[in-house]
């Protein structure tokens, strides 16, 4: 059932969410900007918006629709022919000249950006969860604005998911599949029998559905009733290598998403039925597109397929379910997305980009439009990682002497034959130190002032980041030339993951019912903290650009856990662990040796708020995404009993 009902909040982000767009949103901007240039030709003068302007207006009252008999009623003179009727009833709902590159008002998408308003709900309007659940969906995503006036998108808060009061006592036995014996889709389940063998092509339906089947039921009902009834749905789904989806009722089957669900290659008998979000979506990669009228060659068909190609098919699958169709608010933002790319067609994603990980919904257009500029596609386009990284240390004690953890940490940053550049963020509250304070370097270092000075600033995308490459560090972090130098190789061959030094791990508590967070120093861990950890400069623009304000004003409010945050962001995309690399044993107590007072580790309730943190950033991602991984990265011959000079990094073995 849950998946059933997925599938029909698909139809209506796919189908219903698109026509509300195009032909409530539409038209209401497209009245508006005519009501605009009405006013204007109207005056000389400047016109002064009334408090009411900002919202769309129609330059015409829309018709109200009336049954065809009160209107003869109203003016007995008026003789309309049927047909007449049946086209002036369907003309108020379809224009069939309308469409996006037609009727769309692109102007005030590309002066205010891509934002999306949901009306106020009526008073007495009943709406159904599932609709809640997407109106939800985009209020909660960076598309929306409470301001009309910043709009370009409209959305109704009139529920328009599944008006047939019918539907649920259709909906009791679908999860084997129906056979109907006359009407749509009878052609193909009825000569399903035609190709189920009992061994290993098993295609059960059934006529035992709606009140009235015994009426109706034919010679072969009562023995594929008996056969149905021996196969549990579930078992067959997920032990099967192909699910057949053969034309429904509706406009498609719920069996499509529970097959992708499943991880089971969809075989589509349904000629004609477009595919959910096929403008971007190559469905060649995950699914056998059949034609109804080959039915009997369908089993030729798939055992044909090579094994390879099989396994090409079903990691596809899961890639789709997980990066479009897994929730509501994924499905509703892939159509917010797509409708973003038919607006911005210059900075629009490529089909590489939708039907390779991570997904379109993960890599932002506005960042670049260039694929060698994200950390996924390096190998696709024959490019090596880069060769330097920008260190950025985040201060936030004054400075009062030259010998402070900061400054012998930022001379061995710059001494690393990989570093291009240091920025030192300044979210101190005392001014900023002199110039003759920061020692002599080889490389520039720039000192950037936070202006806010809260926690997540040390995650925006500054322009002064020249390399793809970031070191983030935190200013009583204790590292090495030669620990850098090791990190950041490891990094160049894994340059979507954080790599790094100080891990930690995270675990369920089933006593408490929640996630936990530990910092015990174990071979299991789930995260590694960004006070000394190497990533992708990507990540700070998804930071600050995907990520919902509520959960960046949490990390502001507590000053703390912008590293898990940062952690859960990197998993949810990569759908991989981040990567610990070789660190001395003292170096938790050393630096707790070395922490000020002032610092955020000295906190006792610290410790406390991470544990809160994890189990809130986990609601709003809807799942845990951070992954255990017992991997650890070391030198080659690291700790071998051969000679130190043999040793690449050396001077690690002796910190």
């Amino acid at each position: 059932m849950q998946a059933k009902k997925r599938y029909f909040i698909l139809l209506s982000a796919g189908s219903c969410l698109a026509l509300l767009f195009y032909f409530g949103g539409v038209q209401f901007r497209a009245s508006r900007s005519h009501s605009r240039r009405e006013e204007h030709s109207g005056r000389n003068g400047l016109h002064q918006p009334s408090p009411d302007h900002f919202w769309p207006r129609f330059p015409d009252a829309l018709r109200p629709f009336f049954p065809w008999d009160q209107l003869e009623n109203e003016d007995s003179s008026v003789h309309i022919s049927p047909r007449q009727k049946r086209d002036a009833n369907s003309s108020i709902y379809k224009g069939k000249k309308c469409r996006m590159e037609s009727c769309f008002d692109f102007t005030l998408c590309k002066k205010n950006g891509f934002k999306v308003y949901v009306y106020p709900q009526q008073k007495g309007e009943k709406i159904a969860e599932s609709y809640q659940n997407i109106l939800a969906a985009i209020e909660g995503s960076r598309f929306y604005t409470s301001d009309p006036s910043q709009a370009c998108l409209f959305v109704l808060s009139l529920d328009t998911l599944d008006r047939d009061q019918l539907s649920p006592q259709k909906y009791m036995l679908v999860f084997k599949g129906k056979r109907y014996l006359t009407g749509i889709g009878s052609d193909t389940r009825n000569a399903l029998y035609h190709v189920h063998n009992g061994e290993d092509v098993l295609l059960l339906t059934t006529c035992k559905h709606g009140k009235d089947w015994q009426k109706h039921k034919d010679s072969r009902c009562d023995r594929d009733n008996t056969e149905y009834e021996k196969y549990d749905y579930r078992e067959m789904l997920h032990n099967a290598t192909f699910c057949l989806v053969p034309r429904g009722r509706r406009l498609g089957s719920f069996r499509f998403l529970e097959a992708l669900q499943a991880a089971c290659v969809p075989v589509m008998l349904s000629n004609g039925w477009e595919l959910p979000f096929s403008e971007v979506i190559n469905w060649n990669q995950a699914a056998v597109i059949g034609d109804e009228r080959l039915l009997l060659q369908i089993p030729s068909t798939i055992r044909s397929i090579h094994q390879d190609k099989i396994l090409a098919l079903r990691q596809q699958t899961q890639f789709l379910w997980e990066a479009y169709f897994s929730s509501v608010e994924k499905i509703v933002l892939t159509t917010l997305e797509i409708i973003q790319d038919r607006i911005f067609k210059h900075i629009s994603r490529n089909s590489l980009i939708w039907n390779k990980h991570p997904g379109g919904l993960f890599v932002l257009p506005q960042y670049s439009s260039y694929l060698g500029d994200f950390p996924y596609y390096y190998a696709n386009l024959g490019l090596k990682p880069p060769s330097k990284f920008t260190a950025i240390i985040h201060a936030v004690t004054p400075l009062v002497s030259q010998s402070q953890p900061v400054l012998k940490l930022l001379v061995a940053a710059a001494k690393s034959q990989y570093c291009a550049q240091i920025i030192v963020l300044w979210n101190c509250d005392k001014p900023l130190p002199a110039k003759h304070r920061w020692p002599a370097t080889a490389v520039p270092v720039i000192v950037i002032e936070g202006e806010s000075k809260v926690m997540s600033s040390r995650f925006l995308p500054y322009d002064n980041i020249i390399t793809d490459a970031v070191l983030s560090l935190d200013e009583d972090t204790v590292l090495s030339t030669t620990e850098v130098d090791f990190a950041f190789t490891v990094w160049q061959s894994f340059p979507e993951r954080i790599v790094g030094y100080p891990a930690r791990s995270h675990f369920w508590d089933n006593s408490k019912e929640r996630w936990g967070y530990t910092s015990k120093w174990t071979n299991d861990y789930s995260m590694v903290l960004t006070g000394a950890a190497i990533y992708h400069k990507y990540y700070h623009y998804l930071y600050s650009h995907y990520l919902p304000a509520s959960l960046k004003s949490m990390v502001d409010q507590l000053a703390n856990c912008e590293d898990i945050l940062m952690n859960f962001l990197v998993s949810a995309v990569t759908k991989l662990p981040p990567i610990k690399v070789t660190q001395k044993k003292q170096y938790k107590e050393t630096m707790m040796a070395q922490t000020s007072r002032a610092s955020r580790w000295a906190d006792p309730d610290h410790f406390a708020q991470r544990q809160s943190c994890m189990n809130t950033f986990a609601s709003w991602f809807g799942y845990m995404p951070l992954i255990h991984s017992q991997m650890r990265l070391d030198p080659v011959l690291f700790k071998d009993q051969v000679s130190i000079l043999r040793k690449k990094y050396r001077d690690i073995e002796r910190l």
